[in-house]
């Protein structure tokens, strides 16, 4: 008979958050142009800015994932060491950290993409 263990407190990481939100803003960003408009003819001034710049995002984004990825590495140092760290809060951080770096790798693929597609556009 398996021992019954106590239900996990486990919270998604803020690095889903902000990277989505980064994601959210990239695509919405042609939502504050006038209904029924030609986004190429609308001229500039009556397309909506963003109140967050996308480099913010993308550092806070950075940060987090660094920040994921700092308490993964002292749960495993603790489970390692002894210290009261289980093994499933142990790997619950690691998967957190890989989560939040694969997100941030897929954003950064995405940008290097795009900007090799405008690259390549010849005007």
């Amino acid at each position: 008979m398996l021992p019954t263990l106590p239900p996990l407190n486990v919270t998604m990481p803020d690095a889903n958050s902000v990277l989505s939100a980064a994601l959210n803003k990239m695509n919405g960003l042609g939502t504050g142009l006038n209904p029924g408009l030609d986004p190429i003819a609308t001229p500039a001034r009556s397309i909506h800015q963003p109140d967050t710049p996308f480099s913010s995002l993308m550092t806070d984004a950075i940060g987090t994932v660094g920040k994921l990825e700092s308490e993964a590495k002292s749960a495993v140092d603790g489970l390692m060491s002894g210290t009261g760290v289980d093994v499933h809060q142990a790997m619950i951080a690691s998967e957190k950290a890989s989560m939040g770096f694969e997100m941030a790798l897929a954003v950064r693929n995405k940008a290097v993409q795009s900007y090799q597609s405008v690259m390549g556009m010849q005007f």
